[in-house]
């Protein structure tokens, strides 16, 4: 009897442990993103949350900085399934810290920096609050002293598309940033005079590779107006016919962008960040939740998610750290929850 005893308190006591929710203070770094990794025995959204906590933690704690692939993509993202959870205040918290103090002493890194956290912020703030925080809008109006007069801005160019390849990507960030804030902001003189800038390098630039003009059918979602009738319609198109059989998409059919390790970028095998990505951008331009297209995409999702709760994609660089698979598994995520009846991002209704 004492040994059962023993063995149930044991029991217990790891299920409360591995239930224990994961804050700064008590995080641990994640496996590495790997394509070995098994596929989980059954889906579980707990876990994919859980990932994408252990994971954005673990980057704000450890590099101290934030990452369009981590920490701003899970700010994005976990709204969508609860915000009210530690690990997304702190995130939230670190960010505020890093414009509010870090900014005000040594300035940004990039210019992209000020347009990412002005965005994330601003879409964080709409899923949470409904509020725009001051923060935010110190953000926004940061935002646009780096805006150039063609009405682009200064991005990264690291070699790691989608992100940090062309100042396109930067275009979108931008976009969404004036949809997503609340209080009516997209209606300000000076979100007006910087959307009329944004649409002027649209124009002049349109969005050179389906991904970027998919982001663009998110921030349409909020009721700009940035494609015309028929580069909509061409881009819902593009997305729907380049559907696997398996019902995944690729990540690198959405580009054609060049590997920085000479090896073949891979067309063939769906992966998480361009199956979840896929399916939130069509939900944003008016798909239904319940079309049989979609259905599949999800039923793919469900059925490929790995042992820690993350979906694997595969860098569109160099076979590295895969960091593309923190924001694959939040694009997953945000995927999923707007085709259920729970809250979730813009356009997911």
């Amino acid at each position: 009897m004492h040994t059962r005893l023993f063995l149930a308190i044991v029991l217990i006591s790891s299920s409360v442990f591995a239930a224990e929710e994961l804050t700064l203070e008590n995080v641990t770094t994640p496996t590495a993103n790997s394509s070995d990794e098994p596929l989980a025995d059954a889906f579980s959204l707990d876990a994919s949350t859980r990932f994408l906590d252990q994971a954005s933690l673990d980057w704000t704690k450890s590099r101290k900085c934030f990452a369009c692939h981590t920490n701003f993509s899970y700010l994005i993202s976990r709204p969508t399934i609860d915000a009210n959870v530690t690990a997304q205040k702190q995130v939230r918290v670190a960010l505020e810290e890093m414009v509010e103090q870090r900014w005000e002493k040594e300035g940004p890194r990039w210019d992209a920096e000020v347009v990412m956290s002005a965005a994330v912020l601003a879409i964080n703030d709409a899923a949470t609050s409904g509020k725009l925080h001051a923060t935010t809008s110190k953000a926004l109006k940061r935002m646009w002293t780096v805006q150039r007069e063609d009405g682009g801005f200064e991005w990264l160019k690291c070699g790691w598309p989608p992100m940090e390849s062309d100042d396109d990507y930067g275009i979108a960030i931008a976009a969404l940033a004036i949809g997503a804030a609340p209080d009516g902001y997209a209606q300000t003189p000076e979100a007006q005079q910087g959307l009329a800038k944004l649409k002027t390098f649209l124009k002049n630039n349109p969005a050179p590779t389906l991904h970027h003009q998919a982001m663009l059918l998110w921030a349409e979602s909020y009721g700009l107006e940035l494609l015309t009738p028929k580069q909509r319609n061409e881009c819902v198109e593009k997305l729907l016919v380049l559907q696997k059989k398996d019902g995944g998409w690729a990540f690198a059919t959405f580009g054609d962008w060049e590997r920085g390790d000479g090896k073949e970028q891979d067309t063939e095998t769906s992966d998480g960040y361009a199956t979840g990505f896929a399916i939130f951008a069509l939900r944003c331009s008016g798909v239904k939740a319940d079309d049989a297209r979609l259905s599949k995409g999800i039923a793919w999702l469900k059925a490929n998610q790995r042992a820690s709760g993350r979906w694997y994609t595969r860098s569109l660089n160099k076979d590295s750290k895969h960091f593309i698979s923190h924001a694959g598994t939040a694009f997953a995520v945000m995927a999923i929850a707007s085709c259920k009846e729970q809250p979730s991002a813009a356009g997911a209704e």
